[in-house]
């Protein structure tokens, strides 16, 4: 069985690229009461938490 960090971490990583190129593509497409980009910065965290699971995952084999 493989280490269930792998697959959270491509996962994230995948949902992550998308929202942020989503996010730069559309910027017009905002939040309803706010004028943050959610997309970005969503994507962008997502991005950063998959990376490190994917880290992780590579560290401990």
């Amino acid at each position: 069985m493989g280490d269930l960090r792998t697959s959270i971490g491509l996962f994230f990583s995948s949902v992550g690229i998308i929202l942020l190129i989503t996010g730069l593509i559309r910027p017009e497409a905002r939040a309803a009461l706010t004028q943050v980009n959610i997309n970005l910065y969503s994507g962008a965290s997502m991005l950063v938490f998959g990376s490190v699971m994917l880290w992780l995952s590579r560290r401990s084999s």
